[in-house]
């Protein structure tokens, strides 16, 4: 093999069988990778714990990986473990999206204070973000915004039941598209000032966990109905796309002392 591919004996050596050594090689011939950040991103995978089979799904997953640092890759761990990931769901975050590490800490930390900041989460609630949505903090922060603002005004949900459904695992679209499907049919109502409410609103774990079926049934719609809507509020939102520095405005003006 020549200077610029990674040696199978070498994966083999770490407990890889022959066949998973075969994709880890393989994939080492990712562009910009090099054999020396190869194994040593091998390497600190292993000493974060994981087993052969996850290390390989990670890789897999992620082939940039070979192409970091093993300082960066170092200084990304201890960064997450930094923000109250421990032991378990460290591992879990890597496994489940290994672009995690493919980010300067200093992006992740930026996301974090805005999380903290703007959307005035705690700290314990940004650590289960990070845990179950590890995406988000890769998400373009106007977005992240839009969505929690979304879900605080228009739907009167508050910092602790968006981290317990793991709102940020969905997008935008798929939001408020259940959510104002509800609305129009008489099923949900933006609290008023007191947080009163006529109907009484599905929690929003519901609204976004339902598998299709179930959202239907509560929903006391069918699927045709439920298409046809969609199609015709996506057209209504994109033109409402540009009025987002007019809600922004509002925000700004009636929301700011709102938020708690």
């Amino acid at each position: 093999s020549s200077q610029s591919e990674l040696a199978l004996s070498s994966v083999v050596e770490m407990g890889f069988t022959d066949s998973q050594a075969e994709q880890i090689c393989a994939l080492s011939r990712f562009r910009g990778s090099n054999p020396k950040h190869a194994l040593s991103t091998l390497t600190a995978l292993f000493v974060l714990g994981l087993n052969p089979a996850s290390v390989l799904k990670v890789i897999e997953k992620c082939p940039e990986l070979y192409t970091v640092k093993e300082a960066q890759l170092q200084q990304r761990i201890t960064n997450l473990r930094k923000l109250g990931l421990v032991e378990g769901s460290l591992q879990r975050v890597v496994v489940h999206y290994p672009q995690i590490l493919t980010v300067p800490a200093k992006r992740i930390r930026t996301a974090v204070t805005f999380l903290r900041e703007k959307c005035l989460f705690t700290m314990h609630q940004v650590t289960g973000i990070l845990r179950d949505s590890p995406a988000a903090v890769l998400e373009n922060t106007n977005h992240l915004e839009y969505k929690f603002q979304y879900v605080y005004f228009r739907m009167g949900v508050k910092q602790a039941e968006m981290v317990k459904s793991k709102l940020f695992r969905f997008s935008l679209d798929e939001v408020r598209n259940r959510h104002s499907f509800l609305e129009r049919r008489g099923l949900y109502q933006t609290p008023d000032k007191n947080g009163q409410t006529l109907v009484i609103n599905p929690r929003l774990d519901r609204v976004l966990h339902s598998d299709q079926d179930a959202f239907l049934k509560l929903a006391s719609a069918s699927a045709e109905e439920y298409d046809v809507f969609k199609r015709l509020v996506e057209r209504e939102w994109r033109q409402e796309e540009h009025q987002w520095a007019r809600w922004e405005k509002w925000i700004q003006e009636e929301g700011k002392e709102k938020i708690t």
